[in-house]
């Protein structure tokens, strides 16, 4: 029998056996429980920055209206919004490691066996 044999078996197999979920799962769903809203926040505020900082560049540019000092000040706005995207990710990722550090090394020490 192959290898390729032997592998499609041991798929075969495990599709009809009930899944436990283990140890390593659960370290990977407490490693993404972690960085998730960090991401998510991220991805949110830098766009509403990116589209805060293009209405102030069209207002004064006057392709809304005739509003250059109002878009100088939501474009200086949104330049401060997407500014501090990275900042802001990097300090809620910082609070959730804190918070979900002792479980994630107790756990991952219990996997290295120390």
């Amino acid at each position: 029998m192959s290898i390729n044999e032997m592998k499609a078996i041991e798929r075969i197999r495990n599709s009809y056996t009930e899944y436990q979920p283990t140890k390593f799962d659960e370290l990977k769903e407490l490693n993404k429980r972690v960085k998730r809203p960090a991401e998510i926040f991220a991805y949110t505020y830098g766009s509403v920055g990116a589209l805060v900082l293009g209405t102030g560049m069209c207002l004064a540019m006057k392709i809304i209206g005739n509003l250059m000092p109002l878009g100088i000040i939501v474009g200086l706005a949104g330049i401060a919004m997407v500014s501090s995207t990275y900042s802001l990710s990097q300090a809620i990722l910082k609070s959730r490691k804190k918070k979900y550090q002792k479980r994630i090394l107790a756990l991952s020490n219990e996997l290295l066996n120390k």
